[in-house]
């Protein structure tokens, strides 16, 4: 019996000893038969102490047998740091350091993850990786979405080393996460579980029809908002302690970067955001604010590109997502731009030649990029056009206008909106939209919504353009109205009807009544009276207009799956249900003494 256990253990170091070994935390990986790669040394669990004694977890990629100090590039996430994999081998092979930083609480490294708290965190990993021997001490960031919040969140902290940061589609607390304009959508549960606990939940988070159905159970059984959740299978205390906070207050405050600090932000800056980037107020709010309080050499280092892009766009574009298409001038090469950035602030390269001045956008329809040396050059001029119509304005065939002649006495519009109306859930029945956190949908629910208001809404058409035209910019809308409950929720679409009536979603617009005069103050209605209601956080677009397309401006209350559902009875809309529920019957006013308009910026 032992000679055999004696023989078979002989066997198992002889099999152990024919396999080559290599260290235990590294590797070198280089593409199979391509020449022109260059290998990459990749150490796993590499641990960057915090100030409190936390470790956090990285993943390193370096040039293969790296010859003195360089430029290091991390990324802060949440989202678990393998995703970053190509992203790493790509600028290893270009010559820098790259980190695949795991946030406190996710993958492997330790401590809580609480949403919106990595600034003191982001200090600590920017002085450590300056301080190591392959570092030559000069420090940038690299990230989308949350990883630009936390780009941001970081550069608020001002460490010494920090030397660029370029936060694509960075989201802002209170402003585009986890509500915008007070109102919650329901992908945010869904954005909860995807970081709860250790694991990356990519499974879960891949899986549409999956949070499609809880959100269509909860709107289909009247449950109010805060019990998706729990409905979803991850009661949050984090979802409860958001929906404590309807409103960006002190709560948010105390998450993104004060007047004081944008002001010491001095470092240069690439801001990039999409016209259908669900996450655009979040990284437009961050680019005002620092424009705003910044000084003239902070502003003059800071550079911005908006493309024809949806919220993943900014890390990969696409020519065409959601019925879309646009030319291959719109296929940015982000890697491509982000390097030759590093290049020309880390290295003392050129300037990037794509930017030619400080803010790039792409025209849709010209499919061409444009520039400006800030937002306010673009447009030129601004074009009104008021509301009209006979009192029947209930649906596209049946519609009001909007035209340049001046508000007349004219009969007011009717629609109602019924919190239990649960009709509009059948156009909602597919996966859920990539963008339904902002449109709902582009394409499959677009046209239909237009042709199937169920009487909640009002549409304008404007005459056909007699020249094709540039609109560049962000839109204001005004409209007077009444309704009969002291809450409701409105939104505003606004499309490019082409010759052929094909419907292309432009910009859209949304506000809680109680909040039409300010974000952080409610003020219910007085059923009956007449309020102006200005929309004024649409979404910034560029479209060329071309001559025989019509422009048609949308409002209705939201009814949707995809959002906190208002169901219209002055209380805390979260905890709502059907059982609070009050219809709304809203008049549109547009005569002389209620102008109703819409503004239109018209780009040089």
């Amino acid at each position: 019996m032992h000679r055999r256990l004696k023989l078979f253990l002989m066997m198992l170091v002889g099999l152990f000893l024919a396999v080559p070994v290599l260290p235990q935390s590294s590797v070198t990986l280089a593409q199979p038969g391509a020449q022109q790669q260059k290998d990459v040394d990749v150490q796993w669990g590499v641990k960057i102490p915090m100030r409190d004694g936390v470790l956090l977890n990285a993943t390193v990629y370096r040039p293969h047998q790296q010859n003195g100090p360089l430029p290091v590039i991390f990324v802060l996430t949440p989202y678990i740091a393998s995703p970053g994999h190509d992203r790493g081998m790509y600028f290893a092979r270009n010559g820098y350091v790259f980190f695949l930083v795991d946030v406190r609480g996710r993958g492997n490294s330790e401590g809580k993850f609480e949403p919106f708290t990595e600034g003191p965190d982001g200090y600590d990993i920017v002085e450590w990786l300056a301080r190591q021997s392959w570092s030559d001490g000069k420090v940038a960031m690299w990230g989308t979405s949350y990883e630009g919040f936390d780009q941001w969140s970081t550069a608020s902290q001002l460490p010494p080393h920090l030397v660029t940061i370029v936060p694509a589609a960075a989201g802002h607390a209170g402003i585009s996460m986890p509500m915008f304009n007070n109102t919650f959508d329901s992908y945010w549960i869904q954005w909860v579980m995807t970081t709860t606990g250790v694991m990356s939940n990519q499974g879960l988070d891949e899986d549409r029809s999956f949070w499609s159905g809880k959100y269509r159970e909860l709107y289909l059984k009247h449950l109010p908002f805060q019990e998706l959740d729990s409905l979803a299978g991850n009661p949050s205390p984090i979802i409860q302690k958001w929906l404590e906070h309807p409103t960006p207050d002190s709560y948010y405050d105390g998450m993104v970067p004060n007047a004081e600090q944008y002001k010491r932000i001095q470092i240069p800056i690439l801001s990039i955001t999409g016209d259908y980037d669900r996450a655009q107020s979040g990284a437009l709010t961050h680019y005002r604010r620092h424009m705003k309080y910044g000084t003239a050499e902070a502003i003059g280092k800071h550079y911005l590109v908006i493309g024809p892009w949806d919220h993943g766009g900014n890390t990969a574009p696409l020519a065409a997502f959601e019925g879309l298409t646009f030319g291959p001038a719109s296929l940015l090469d982000m890697n491509k731009l982000h390097k030759e950035w590093y290049d020309w602030t880390m290295k003392g390269g050129p300037k990037p030649e794509f930017l030619k001045k400080r803010v790039a956008y792409y025209v849709a329809g010209a499919e061409q990029w444009k520039y400006a040396d800030s937002l306010e050059d673009i447009s030129e001029t601004t074009t009104t056009l008021y509301l009209h119509s006979d009192g029947s304005a209930i649906d596209v065939f049946r519609s009001g206008s909007i035209g340049q002649q001046g508000p007349a006495e004219e009969p007011v519009d009717k629609y109602v909106y019924d919190p239990l109306d649960v009709r509009p859930e059948q156009l909602e029945r597919g996966e859920v939209s990539r963008n339904s956190w902002m449109f709902q949908s582009l394409s499959a629910t677009d046209q239909s919504r237009a042709l199937n208001l169920f009487g909640n809404g009002v549409i304008y058409h404007s005459a056909p353009f007699v020249e094709d035209t540039e609109v560049t910019g962000f839109l204001k809308f005004t409209v007077w109205m009444a309704i009969d409950v002291p809450d409701t929720d409105f939104q505003v679409f606004l499309y490019d009807i082409l010759p052929d009536g094909t419907s292309i979603v432009l910009t859209s617009d949304q506000m809680r009544a109680r909040y039409r005069e300010s974000l952080t103050q409610e003020k219910l209605i007085r059923p009956g009276e007449i309020n102006r209601y200005d929309f004024q956080s649409f979404t910034f677009f560029s479209r060329r207009i071309t001559k025989g397309s019509r422009l048609r401006l949308l409002l209705l209350s939201p009814n949707s799956i995809y959002k906190e559902k208002n169901y219209n009875s002055g209380g805390v809309v979260a905890r709502e249900s059907g059982e609070d529920a009050r219809t709304a019957h809203v008049t549109v006013y547009h005569d002389s003494e209620h102008p109703s308009k819409l503004e239109l910026p018209i780009a040089k």
